[in-house]
């Protein structure tokens, strides 16, 4: 198992390649590659030259305002240090002002000027999408298998869980025999029916709730937006299939609360939420 430790320390303290270090230490380039973008590996002067640096830095500091002091920038790479740092948090949070004040250390109204300006910069967009593939590359099945299961949540179907449907009952006399008409026709009526499948029949992993109350049994799924928005921002890495489904099940949604609007702007006040209830099939 690779030493990241030593492996780190190398590259940081010699002028090796990435390719020949990958060679060196048996790894993979694209792994080594996302090691150093993750935890943003930076190649420093050696002890005595940094030793010097550094005082000379320290008075440098003190003649001059700290927003002249240039940051440093990151080998092989446009980006300054702290705009690596950006990227690097943006892709955990998705929040530009959280990331930028995580990068840069300053006060929240200038993060959320700052972080929306920063996505902006095309360098760091471009830099922000290499490291969202590289993400996705490095994890592989792992990344494949989390976004699945955002698929799986956001486009789950109300069928997936329940059997619903009217069917046909005879109407029986108090001995319990069928009824008929003068025709000698059994008198039936039809019965509406809710009925939730064996749990070896569905997928447990995204129903977040299910009890037991006086009216049947409530089911809640997980977070139907939560996981749409998620997929939103992986957009790119969907197939052209679930791109599609994305895009269609966002449609639903606008349309549905467009409907649930204007029922409310109707005099319909009633927002409580809207749960599956499943009647016990003896009870038809």
């Amino acid at each position: 198992m690779p030493n990241w430790e030593e492996i780190q320390r190398e590259w940081e303290t010699t002028k090796i390649t990435l390719a020949a270090l990958a060679e060196k230490h048996d790894v993979k380039l694209g792994t080594l590659k996302s090691r150093k973008s993750r935890e943003a590996w930076v190649r420093g002067p050696s002890k005595k030259d940094a030793t010097k640096k550094k005082k000379d830095a320290t008075i440098s500091k003190r003649m001059q305002p700290k927003e002249a002091i240039k940051e440093p920038v990151v080998e092989s790479d446009e980006l300054t240090e702290k705009q690596r740092l950006f990227c690097i948090h943006y892709i955990k949070c998705f929040n530009a002002t959280k990331a930028y004040q995580k990068a840069y250390g300053c006060a929240y109204t200038t993060a959320m000027v700052e972080g929306h300006r920063h996505l902006r910069n095309p360098k760091i967009d471009v830099e922000i999408d290499r490291m969202k593939a590289e993400q996705a590359t490095d994890l592989k099945l792992g990344a494949r298998d989390v976004l699945q299961k955002y698929i799986d949540i956001a486009f789950a179907d109300i069928t997936d869980f329940i059997d619903f449907g009217a069917e046909e009952i005879v109407s029986k006399d108090a001995r319990g025999q069928p009824m008929t008409d003068e025709n000698g026709n059994n008198i039936a009526y039809k019965l509406n029916y809710t009925d939730f499948k064996n749990a070896d029949e569905v997928d447990g992993t995204i129903i977040s709730e299910v009890k037991q109350g006086k009216d049947g049994v409530s089911v809640k799924l997980l977070d139907k937006m939560k996981a749409l928005d998620m997929l939103s921002k992986y957009f790119d890495l969907l197939s052209d299939g679930d791109k599609k489904r994305l895009q269609e099940e966002k449609l639903k949604v606008d349309i549905n609360r467009t409907k649930a609007e204007i029922e409310k702007l109707s005099g319909d006040n009633d927002e409580g939420p809207i749960d599956i209830m499943i009647s016990r099939k003896g009870a038809r």
